[in-house]
């Protein structure tokens, strides 16, 4: 199992905490939580995945209890470590990911939301996913609207992430309206019945799992497109890494 240790001697720059105790947390993140969960299909016709190293962002991983708001935060700060782990030279190591604080703050810098934005409760999506990336990583994201519907979800969806992780091989963030879970995806296999998704979901708290409780309790899973809300639209954030050469 892949772990980065996040001990005092790795330095582990939290940003700004409301609460002393949260910058002080001191949590083992798991890395490539994906890895050895077997294929959805027997005999894809196409599969694309992930490329390069990523830490699995959760609830409550940083000591913040963020359960039932912070699922957009998770996925992007799992989005940002990816960036940061596999940008070569790799920059300011201390700073994998910003802090839920950061995220905030930044958004009401930017002019995105009202000052009263910064210390709240307040969910975030695609959209805001793509402002934080270009402003803490200096990578610009592309936003893709599924308007929803099994077709739709199995042509466009699939393609789209097919293309992007040939491309760019980096995590993408997924959300919608009636599905509103954030979701990070790390890959898309498709074969004659139709495509599958590898989910990594940021809503799994409570004690460090080892990666395999993960995969088994289903926190990171190949799921079928057509088990996904059809009666929502989903949006796509996609990080357009190869742009800035990562």
């Amino acid at each position: 199992m892949e772990t980065i240790s996040m001990a005092s001697d790795e330095n582990i720059d939290w940003g700004a905490c409301e609460k002393e105790e949260i910058c002080q947390k001191i949590e083992t993140l798991l890395k490539n939580v994906h890895t050895e969960l077997p294929d959805p299909l027997t005999d894809p016709a196409k599969c694309s995945l992930v490329k390069g190293d990523y830490l699995y962002f959760h609830y409550g991983c940083d000591g913040q209890d963020d359960r039932g708001w912070g699922c957009g935060y998770r996925t992007i700060q799992t989005m940002a470590s990816w960036i940061y782990l596999n940008r070569s030279p790799v920059q300011n190591q201390n700073r994998i990911a910003p802090s839920l604080p950061q995220i905030q703050q930044a958004l009401v810098t930017m002019g995105d939301k009202p000052g009263s934005f910064s210390g709240s409760k307040e969910w975030i999506g695609t959209f805001e996913a793509s402002l934080v990336l270009d402003y803490f990583c200096d990578v610009p994201c592309k936003v893709v609207h599924v308007r929803g519907g099994g077709a739709e979800l199995e042509q466009v969806a699939a393609e789209e992430l097919h293309q992007h992780f040939e491309k760019h091989g980096s995590p993408v963030m997924m959300g919608g309206d009636r599905d509103n879970s954030s979701k990070g995806i790390l890959g898309v296999c498709t074969g004659d019945k139709g495509s599958y998704l590898l989910v990594v979901d940021p809503h799994y708290y409570g004690r460090q799992l080892e990666k395999t409780e993960l995969q088994k309790r289903g926190w990171v899973a190949w799921k079928r497109v057509s088990s996904l809300d059809q009666s929502s639209f989903y949006n796509l954030c996609l990080p357009q890494t190869a742009t800035k050469g990562i």
